[in-house]
């Protein structure tokens, strides 16, 4: 496994030509890039994470409680696939009553739920900026991605000795657009695959975010950006906690490229299709690493 180290953007340089650049160059690279200075203050992402640890030490009857509001997006229990995975999950992060609901669901504490919502709203808009920076990277001015649906998902592995050496989580690619992650600032075990199909470790990194970008993302690109494979690795017997703020597709409309992104030398590439279509499309036909996105390609 290599050792190079995944691009870091600096958001606090964004708006300047080179560091635009390198955000380009990480989404047709890589398809993934560390976040620096991202205005999400340190001592709320701290908060954040205690509140995960209380959830997800739940008891197992309280979890079950987190529905599904589409498909994997409640509670997840150790499977045969991910035996040392749970997850518990929020569909649209930016709806007060789906908030509600989640906190009704799991007995959330009003101080709990405060913190959620700020942590919630801070990155919402920082997922909304990246968007936004990525078009611009494209040369595309006037992309909006306020209204597109955010998924939240709170992860903890639970890694035995015997699991060492084991997957957390299989390969795969995320079919939405743009994935946040605050990963573990202690436990490692996150890999990406390069452009050459080799896996690169992405060790944890105090005070940083990761962004990952998805299926969505190549598609709306027109091709140009990647959507990366990761997976999760167990390198030690601890407890690994994440939270992951996935931006999903547009709520309303097709899934397409915007026009800036096609013309003679870049013919548009996919067909236009629903978000949550070809959500279930990768679930029906069990294809966890961005292969559906070939049944969408045009001639």
């Amino acid at each position: 496994m290599e050792e190079t180290i995944i691009p870091l953007v600096d958001f606090e340089k964004i708006s300047e030509e080179l560091e635009c650049k390198k955000l380009r160059e990480a989404c047709e690279k890589w398809g993934c890039f560390r976040i620096i200075n991202h205005s999400i203050p340190l001592n709320l992402m701290a908060e954040m994470k205690m509140v995960v640890e209380a959830l997800l030490d739940l008891p197992m009857e309280i979890k079950k409680n987190n529905k599904d509001v589409i498909a994997g997006s409640g509670y997840m229990a150790p499977s045969v696939v991910n035996p040392f995975y749970e997850a518990l999950g929020l569909y649209d992060l930016g709806s007060s009553h789906a908030l509600q609901e989640f906190c009704s669901q799991l007995n959330v504490t009003p101080h709990q739920r405060e913190i959620m919502e700020a942590y919630g709203k801070a990155i919402h808009d920082l997922a909304v900026k990246i968007g936004v920076k990525m078009a611009e990277s494209l040369g595309i001015m006037d992309a909006d991605f306020e209204e597109w649906p955010c998924q939240f998902r709170i992860n903890k592995y639970n890694f035995t000795p015997e699991a060492v050496g084991s997957l957390g989580v299989q390969l795969h690619t995320d079919s939405g657009f743009l994935t946040i992650l605050q990963d573990d600032e202690n436990v490692g075990g996150l890999e990406v695959m390069n452009n050459s199909g080799s896996f690169v470790s992405v060790p944890p990194f105090h005070g940083t975010l990761l962004a990952n970008l998805g299926d969505i993302a190549q598609v709306w690109s027109n091709g140009r950006f990647c959507n990366v494979k990761h997976r999760v690795q167990c390198n030690e017997a601890t407890t690994r906690f994440s939270i992951a703020t996935f931006m999903l597709g547009p709520r309303e409309g097709n899934v397409e490229a915007p026009a800036e992104a096609v013309d003679h030398d870049h013919p548009r590439l996919y067909q236009p299709f629903i978000y949550d279509d070809y959500r279930k499309l990768r679930v029906s036909k069990k294809m966890s690493t961005g292969e559906a996105l070939e049944l969408l390609r045009l001639a």
